[in-house]
């Protein structure tokens, strides 16, 4: 029964992604030997996209100015952060004593004192952010290359079925099962391709928020 549950998450999640799909055709080496490709120009890579989401593919092919990404600096690191395997790293438990943040940002860009959000019902409920210095978010754009630290928030602890949803001109959904201790929990991300990403998390058939990264290649100065 658990299995038909995370399937039928998994395949209403699959078109959401499909919706929201804003991408870029896949390279041959993820990291190309421990760095993120290159970007190429010269190749115009909504050919091969989808008819209703060509438009999009063209606007996140163009590099953008780092301004773009001013409103999330916060989030993300340049510097290389070590992933142990796959996309997001194996989770560790996090203390939260001297690292709240001031508020969080949910659903449209919503704020929410720390405080407040704290002493409310969510915090019972499994859900998974992005931190930053100040705040935590469900949303960020980043340049490629970029790492940041998502954080899970499973108060009962157990296994987890976590989804990866990359959206480019195909969706393409990883599957893993990992194992959460009660409290909070950090993984690390690097975004070595451009690209949206979704990720979300199932523990005892209750699902996660969803969380969203968007990936988007830097203009040269």
């Amino acid at each position: 029964m658990r299995y038909f549950r995370d399937l039928g998450f998994l395949l209403c999640m699959t078109a959401l992604a499909a919706c929201l799909s804003t991408g870029i055709a896949w390279g041959y080496d993820y990291l190309e030997g421990g760095y993120v490709s290159s970007y190429d120009s010269s190749y115009d890579r909504s050919r091969t996209a989808d008819p209703g989401i060509a438009g999009m593919v063209k606007w996140l092919d163009l590099p953008v100015a780092s301004s773009t990404f001013i409103p999330y600096r916060e989030y993300y690191k340049t510097t290389l952060t070590p992933v142990a395997s796959g996309i997001v790293s194996s989770p560790m438990q996090y203390d939260l004593t001297g690292q709240t943040p001031n508020g969080v940002y949910y659903r449209n860009g919503q704020w929410l004192p720390f405080t407040t959000y704290s002493s409310s019902r969510f915090t019972q409920s499994n859900d998974l952010w992005i931190s930053g210095q100040t705040n935590w978010t469900q949303y960020a754009v980043i340049p490629l290359g970029a790492s940041l630290q998502l954080l899970a928030n499973v108060p009962a602890g157990g296994t987890a079925g976590f989804f990866e949803v990359i959206a480019n001109n195909a969706v393409k959904t990883e599957y893993k099962t990992i194992q959460f201790n009660p409290g909070y929990s950090s993984m690390s991300f690097l975004a070595g391709q451009t690209g949206r990403y979704m990720f979300y998390f199932v523990v005892n058939n209750q699902p996660s928020n969803l969380v969203i990264v968007d990936v988007l290649a830097q203009a040269s100065v």
